[in-house]
């Protein structure tokens, strides 16, 4: 899906006002509440408005016959004006009752209060959810959320280029990846980039580092810190660096914000990101080749050093209920029947991954959509820890990659910086 899930920074004013509205329940929210509510209010964004109004329409019927009468109010809204909508209504009594979140942008409001625990188990095929969604609504081992749908990320590339190198078949090791770029890189000329690789693109990197068995941080007796300076973590940023050193001839101060655009320019083979991003480079708008991207790209799951299919970001969307909700249990019951099975074959159609490994493996038996749904199988999140948000706000991650690949820093010594900064907030709930 075309979007970028933008990280929740805080929610200013209304931290007392919703904790001192929690919910009472160990484990789970408190299903009796608004279980008979006469109006239910849903927040989604334009996406859903725009794709799959059926299925909106079908979780509403599906809850208007077990309540007759009630009356089930949209909103929706683009994805930079959302949370600051919801954090000025979170703080009135006017709260919605089902809002979508991006998985990302879960946490910040998980600490502060801002959503009603559920009851898991009330979900269909809540234990098949992936393992990056299940991470992105679970907060000190209770569940805020239901998983809605995923994105995953691929690896894209040009076969009209790698024909012309002599590559006939798309890479299935990264031995086979890196010999194969070495030839295009090559025979392109060191003004061409045989794998455009943002540099500041910290999705990218922390793949790398998951790989090669390192993480972003480690939690300790209910405390994190960074771990970026440990040898696994240093053994995948050293191979990342590797990458942009190799074949990636762009602007290195640059994040993956425009990668699609650069990448229809035509001066690249290969990107690694969100696996809408090679149709979006060849749509003609993008496409400055003269129409050659149509044919050429192809995706295919990204190989890691390791050996292994590389862990990917899992992206995607959360539906949650506000503490304030004045109708739990229903808003319960609209999100149940929304991400249900008629709901996840919905989502699947338009080209999103569903948000359970029963679903998943259905698309890989389908040569359209197997790429995708394998490369989904590996997967890593951030780290739940209260702070992540302040991590992500002074762009840590993004700094230390931009350091290491200009070469301002050595890999180990921006790693050990990004670890200090990340410890002086990661554990913050400020």
């Amino acid at each position: 899906m075309k979007r970028r899930l933008i990280a929740a920074i805080g929610i200013a004013g209304m931290v007392v006002s919703i904790a001192a509205c929690g919910s009472d329940k160990k484990d789970g929210g408190d299903s009796s509440k608004g279980a008979d509510a006469k109006e239910l209010t849903v927040w989604l964004t334009v996406d859903a408005q725009n794709n799959w109004p059926n299925l909106v329409k079908a979780a509403d019927a599906a809850v208007q016959k077990k309540h007759p009468g009630i009356k089930i109010n949209h909103e929706y809204y683009g994805w930079p004006d959302k949370n600051t909508k919801l954090d000025a209504v979170l703080a009135t009594d006017k709260a919605p009752d089902v809002v979508e979140m991006g998985n990302t942008e879960m946490l910040s409001y998980m600490v502060k209060g801002a959503f009603a625990p559920v009851d898991a188990s009330q979900f269909t095929n809540s234990d098949q959810w992936l393992d990056g969604l299940k991470a992105s609504v679970t907060y000190q081992g209770k569940t805020y959320g239901v998983p809605y749908y995923a994105g995953g990320r691929v690896a894209n590339w040009r076969k009209d280029i790698a024909a012309s190198a002599g590559i006939k078949t798309t890479p299935k090791t990264y031995t086979e990846l890196t010999a194969d770029l070495d030839k295009i890189q090559k025979k392109e000329g060191d003004k061409f980039s045989a794998w455009y690789q943002p540099t500041r693109d910290w999705y990218a990197a922390m793949s790398f580092v998951y790989d090669a068995g390192g993480s972003i941080a480690v939690e300790s007796g209910g405390k994190w810190q960074g771990n970026l300076s440990s040898p696994e973590s240093i053994k995948g940023l050293d191979e990342f660096k590797t990458v942009i050193d190799k074949y990636m001839h762009g602007d290195k101060t640059k994040d993956e914000s425009d990668r699609y655009i650069v990448y229809g320019q035509g001066k690249s083979a290969m990107i690694f990101g969100a696996a809408w991003e090679g149709a979006t480079a060849a749509d003609p708008k993008n496409d400055k080749t003269g129409g050659k991207l149509k044919n050429n790209l192809v995706n295919f799951v990204m190989p890691g050093p390791s050996g292994k299919n590389m862990p990917v970001f899992l992206g995607g969307s959360d539906l949650a209920i506000p503490v304030k909700s004045k109708a739990q249990g229903v808003a319960a019951e609209w999100i149940n029947a929304f991400t249900g099975p008629s709901g996840q074959k919905g989502l699947m159609a338009k080209g999103n991954l569903p948000n359970n490994k029963t679903d998943l493996a259905t698309l890989k038996s389908d040569p359209a959509t197997a790429v995708p749904a394998t490369a989904a199988e590996s997967n890593w999140f951030v780290p739940m820890a209260p702070g992540w948000g302040q991590v992500e706000k002074a762009q840590v991650l993004q700094n230390m990659l931009q350091n290491i690949g200009t070469g301002k820093e050595t890999v180990a010594a921006a790693a050990k910086e990004a670890d200090a900064a990340i410890d002086k907030v990661i554990n913050s709930t400020n």
